[in-house]
């Protein structure tokens, strides 16, 4: 507790439990910090990983690396981890940590403000009101499916539904089904429900760059090594960890990134023989521009019989049929969209209020920015876990993740030691860093690769992508700069001054 300064509920809250939310309370016990909730709309953790349960749902980085790097799993199935697997570490971190009694589940946060006066966070729950010293918006880049505005989309009469929101309930057997957008999720559920539809059309307004799946089961007798030789999987995790890291040196100089095109255009080429198909499946821009796709089983999905490429948008959706822009109607019973996540305009940016009662959306206007890809000027004792430009074209963000958690750490021992009530970046020093991260990420494949992506905001500007080495992330990062920071008193009467 700050000394003459309102007691709030509780020091730290946190909004969300996936791998931010949980990986951020597991750390804040390990340091000392045990005055945190943590508020889940869901009735259980798990985040991206509960909610996203569709066919074929699995990682695109290897599970060695898809993992805290202080829980290490020895008996990860398969090199790439299947859905279920992944929630189910997640809830076992939960449990053998000790987070889930800090945990208030069907709990949705629809507001949080600062209060200036009491130096508090004042949040507004589907189960009451709360205060709290610390914000974490641990909410995540992927938790907000984003469904496009087709006209018609409202009178379609059969079944529709996100991938992150599957009705299993609803049998696709037989049935004649529309997919909209191709992109990581529907790469993995295609080749899933291939084979049950009697006809699939699929959507395509611009083709992935695709590489080959590495995947395979993971022997018993690896198994038992990592289990009883830790540093084993420990070395394990880092090969792979250099292994990947070699891809930003192809993303950062073009020229470079041609050897990854190859792979990507051989793979095409054996797994698609009509050149015909094959050249509406050929990407037009530079490998890396847009997510990289990995997958040894969509491409051949497309040449089956029952399967019709269309590669232009939705024009129209009609109560029993999907207009293309090429002019022709297609009779569907169901529409499966995949389509992706709202990564550049998450909603609660709406609805988290700072120093001067503007939102975070209000501030950003369209482009968000924030320092160290965690805090942001205006807004007090607040931090974004995968915030801006803190997500990755090559490798796992888990290790941002961990990043940003060690600087809300020191930040939270910075304040401790000072006995001080609030913390904010300069204007100046947050105005630098984005600066910098502009500078890194001119002539990289993500600004000039002849996309446009999801990366992009609706200014244009990549506000989602690090455009450098995790490593370099990590040294910027982990350990917060005084320097850069302005730290607050309390404040029982009077305004709070600089500490």
């Amino acid at each position: 507790m700050t000394p003459g300064a309102e007691s709030p509920d509780t020091e730290i809250a946190i909004i969300g439990s996936g791998f931010g939310g949980l990986g951020a309370a597991i750390r804040l016990r390990e340091r000392g910090f045990d005055d945190f909730v943590i508020f889940e709309r869901a009735s259980d953790v798990g985040g991206t990983w509960r909610d996203n349960s569709y066919p074929g749902c699995a990682c695109d980085v290897q599970s060695h690396l898809y993992s805290f790097s202080f829980a290490p799993n020895p008996d990860w199935s398969r090199s790439y981890s299947p859905q279920p697997e992944i929630w189910e570490y997640l809830r076992r971190c939960a449990r053998d940590f000790g987070v889930l009694p800090h945990v208030r589940f069907r709990h949705e946060v629809r507001e949080a403000a600062w209060d200036e006066r009491a130096q508090v966070w004042r949040i507004e729950t589907s189960g009451g009101t709360y205060t709290s010293r610390v914000l974490v918006l641990a909410s995540g880049a992927l938790s907000e499916p984003a469904l496009p505005a087709l006209p018609g989309i409202d009178t379609f009469e059969g079944v529709s539904f996100h991938s992150a929101r599957w009705n299993h309930e609803y049998g696709l057997g037989g049935k004649r089904v529309a997919v909209v957008g191709t992109g990581a999720s529907a790469v993995q559920f295609v080749p899933e429900i291939q084979p049950l539809v009697s006809k699939l059309y699929v959507f395509q307004r611009t083709p992935p760059w695709i590489m080959p799946r590495t995947d395979r089961a993971l022997r018993p007798g690896e198994r038992r090594l990592f289990r009883r030789l830790p540093a084993a999987q420990r070395a394990a995790r880092y090969a792979l960890y250099l292994f990947r890291e070699m891809f930003v040196f192809g993303f950062r100089h073009l020229p470079a990134s041609k050897l990854i095109e190859r792979i990507a255009l051989r793979h095409l080429e054996r797994s698609v023989p009509d050149p015909a198909l094959r050249a509406r499946l050929t990407p037009n821009y530079s490998i890396g521009c847009k997510r990289i796709l990995v997958s040894n089983d969509y491409l051949p999905a497309l040449t089956r019989p029952n399967v019709e490429l269309v590669t232009c948008a939705v024009a129209e959706v009609r109560p029993r049929s999907v207009v293309g822009a090429d002019g022709v109607e297609r009779e569907v019973d169901a529409i499966v969209y995949g389509t992706g996540f709202r990564v550049t305009d998450p909603p609660l940016a709406g609805h988290v209020r700072g120093r001067e009662r503007r939102t975070l959306a209000e501030v950003w206007g369209g482009s968000p920015r924030a320092h160290a890809g965690t805090t942001v000027a205006g807004f007090p004792n607040l931090f974004i876990l995968m915030g801006p430009n803190t997500g990755l074209g090559h490798t796992s963000v888990l290790i941002m993740l961990e990043a940003q958690t060690e600087h809300l750490l020191s930040a939270l021992e910075h304040m401790r030691a000072r006995c001080a009530a609030a913390i904010e970046p300069r204007p100046e020093a947050q105005a630098a860093y984005v600066e910098e991260i502009e500078r890194r990420m001119k002539g990289t494949v993500w600004t000039s690769g002849g996309c446009a992506s999801w990366y992009l905001d609706r200014t244009g500007r990549n506000s989602a992508l690090w455009p450098d080495s995790t490593w370099r992330f990590r040294r910027r990062v982990a350990r917060l700069d005084p320097a850069e920071y302005l730290t607050f008193a309390p404040r029982p009467v009077t305004e709070a001054e600089p500490v």
